[in-house]
């Protein structure tokens, strides 16, 4: 049941918030709660509102009258003398009335909608936008995770397509944007009003802001029933899931392969202590078996029986920290109940759960793997994804791309080990430099951002089924205007990580956090340089799409340049770079423009297939590539990227030796300039976390 207007005008005003003058008008008869409700012929006494000023505003208030102006239960523009005959005409057409609200009719002036609704995975979410009828017409609203800070609340303010209203537009007096940011903080700041409010809903719709400040003119206030608190846990230790002495494997055959023999061969070519989980075998494809996980001395057990079995399986386990359940057939697949016992019976061994419905663990200083072909090189970053195919997919893709991994962990359902719990522990481990998530249900959002925040790694998200139908929001009106895409949006803002849409884009903004490392830089802005107009101007385009500004180049550069034989003028700068050209000509323009404006990030690109239309020309990219590595050797407050377009025109090995020169020098390669906008528009987001002095 809502709580009556009047009542949440009394909370706002307790708060500070204004609220326009006014007074409640009940029959003689009326209970303090507004009931029993005014018969058509009750008797009302309106003296009470001949201190208000005029032009009045009548509101009716009982049981079920949530959105008053759809029911026809506000009238606006009244005298005092007015107020009897529409209170009476306005009661024969509504059953339940409870009671009328006498206002002063708030002025004129920019009508905006600020409200707070409980967001079922990431908990309070305070709004803010245009209101009145633009509310569900424009849909212009911006959203913030509570507490929000100052910085947010303008962030907020600043994204809406609105925005311009506020500071004045086509004559009109600007609007008191302090007092608006005061009203976002003091609803959804540290110590708002979110904090004493079970959401349900609420919502100040409009509030009508003016130069001289803000004032709630309507206010409705849903709350819900409380729920239980969430338990909290410690953060476990995770080394023994990557590097563990020993791995047992259940659910291997002796007489038909299966996907447990498959793990069984993949930690064999890996060379990790090994048993094999069998009732009736001594040995299981080579593998010394033991009849049940009780008989197996290690750190590790990966499951891969039928979904029934896996609870019976998992209760053997007591001794063995982590057990990861491969088998799918649990909440995913309806069967939440069969979940919730997996979940018990790992409790009961004392071991903890990864899955179930998942891949494993992949971090070649452990040895440990769920995938073939062996392991690839140890380096600094990490992944954590609700999905093992596509993780397998960015450990494979990504080290054909120069990635290396410290921890790559899948955790499925994420029944017991969550996200959040393992981007805590990624946060203090001294091999991992940066972190990349693929999710789908993050299990604990309000956690998992707060693991984020806490955080001092790079991060980069992908999120999978952000264009959906939406989560089920607690209230329908507010809670209408979140999306599982704006929550995200705003998770990434707020926690400082970047947000990709992309698998490719995933592994490229990894390569850049890893390419780049802690390199801290000076300046702002993008200069982009390489060869051919039309590119240059694709370019500028890839970089506007992705947000990413490109700044003009200072003015007493353009003599120098000229000298260098440069004539272009613009940023993205046109410079001759081909088979024929002079390798060092790039760095040299960087250098002189770096010199007079510092410059956080330099993209140089560089057209592959002019290289090679005349014979093999190889060994001047080579050149080139070394001279650009010179460049960011010299630079080291700049971050060097390189895009190498039309690579697939090389012979092969090329692109893999222009690679191997700059990774040398720290430098990430793209092959489009997509990609690259995109790598830099994460590390951007990134911001203080990585690289920005």
């Amino acid at each position: 049941m809502s709580v009556y207007e009047h009542e949440v005008k009394a909370l706002l005003s307790e708060a500070g918030v204004p609220v326009p003058r006014g007074v409640v008008i009940r029959g003689r008869d009326g209970a303090a709660g507004g009931e029993p409700d005014i018969p058509a012929g009750g008797d009302l006494d309106f003296t009470a509102a001949a201190g208000l000023a005029e032009p009045l505003a009548l509101k009716a208030f009982g049981p079920g009258l949530v959105h008053k102006s759809d029911a026809g239960a506000v009238v606006l523009g009244l005298r005092a003398a007015d107020l009897p005959a529409a209170a009476m005409k306005m009661r024969s057409r509504l059953p339940g009335v409870a009671g009328f609200l006498v206002e002063e009719q708030a002025a004129a002036g920019v009508e905006l909608i600020v409200g707070v609704v409980r967001d079922v995975a990431f908990g309070p979410v305070l709004l803010a936008g245009l209101g009145g009828i633009w509310t569900e017409a424009l849909r212009d609203t911006a959203l913030g995770l509570c507490p929000v800070s100052e910085r947010d609340a303008r962030r907020m303010l600043a994204s809406l397509r609105g925005a311009p209203l506020l500071h004045g537009f086509r004559g009109t007096p600007p609007v008191d944007v302090d007092a608006l940011v005061k009203l976002l903080m003091t609803v959804g700041g540290p110590g708002g009003l979110w904090e004493r409010l079970e959401l349900g809903e609420f919502e100040l719709n409009p509030v009508i802001a003016g130069p001289s400040g803000v004032v709630a003119v309507d206010a409705r206030y849903v709350p819900a029933e409380p729920g239980e608190p969430a338990a909290g846990r410690d953060t476990a230790d995770f080394l023994p899931l990557f590097e563990p002495k020993a791995v047992a494997v259940v659910g291997a055959s002796t007489t038909r392969p299966n996907f447990g023999n498959m793990f069984l061969d993949f930690y064999k070519a890996a060379g990790i202590p090994l048993v094999a989980v069998h009732p009736e075998a001594d040995e299981v494809a080579g593998v010394r078996a033991v009849p049940s996980l009780a008989h197996a001395d290690v750190d590790y057990a990966l499951v891969a029986v039928p979904a029934e079995r896996c609870p019976g399986v998992v209760r053997q386990a007591a001794g063995v920290p982590f057990v990861q359940v491969m088998s799918g057939g649990f909440a995913e697949a309806g069967r939440a109940g069969l979940e919730d016992e997996l979940v018990e019976a790992a409790r009961a061994a004392g071991t903890r759960l990864l899955g179930p419905n998942c891949m494993g663990v992949y971090c070649p200083r452990g040895r440990q793997t769920f995938v073939g072909g062996g392991l690839g090189p140890a380096g600094s970053v990490a992944l954590i994804s609700q999905s093992g195919g596509l993780a397998g997919e960015v450990i494979k893709v990504g080290e054909q791309r120069g990635l290396a991994f410290s921890r790559v962990v899948t955790v499925g359902n994420a029944a017991d080990v969550t996200p959040a719990e393992l981007l805590r522990w990624l946060a203090t481990d001294p091999e991992t430099g940066a972190v990349g998530l693929y999710l789908e249900d993050p299990r604990d959002g309000r956690e998992l951002y707060d693991a984020l925040r806490a955080t001092d790694l790079p991060v980069v998200l992908l999120v999978g089924g952000r264009s959906g139908q939406g989560q089920q929001a607690a209230a329908s009106h507010t809670g209408g205007l979140v999306s599982d895409r704006r929550i995200w949006e705003t998770v990434a803002a707020q926690a400082g990580a970047a947000l990709v849409s992309s698998q490719d884009d995933l592994i490229g903004v990894l390569a850049f956090f890893q390419a780049h490392g802690s390199r801290l830089t000076e300046g702002d802005g993008v200069l982009v340089v390489g060869p051919s107009g039309g590119a240059s101007v694709l370019a500028a385009d890839a970089f506007d799409a992705a947000g990413v500004r490109l700044d003009p180049l200072p003015g007493d550069v353009l003599e120098e340049l000229r000298g260098l034989g440069v004539a272009a003028s613009g940023n993205p700068l046109e410079v001759p770079v081909g088979p024929l050209g002079r390798a060092g000509l790039v760095p040299e323009v960087i250098d002189a423009i770096v010199r007079r404006r510092p410059c956080r990030d330099v993209v140089a690109h560089v057209n592959v297939q002019a290289f090679f239309t005349y014979g093999n020309a190889a060994q001047p990219l080579y050149a080139y590539t070394r001279a650009l590595a010179g460049a960011q050797d010299a630079l080291p407050r700049t971050r060097v990227t390189l895009v190498t377009r039309n690579g697939e025109c090389a012979p092969a090995g090329v692109e893999d030796e222009v690679r191997r020169i700059a990774a040398a020098a720290g430098i990430p390669v793209y092959r489009t300039m997509e990609a690259a906008s995109a790598a830099i528009a994460g590390a951007i987001a990134a911001g203080g976390r990585y690289g920005d002095a």
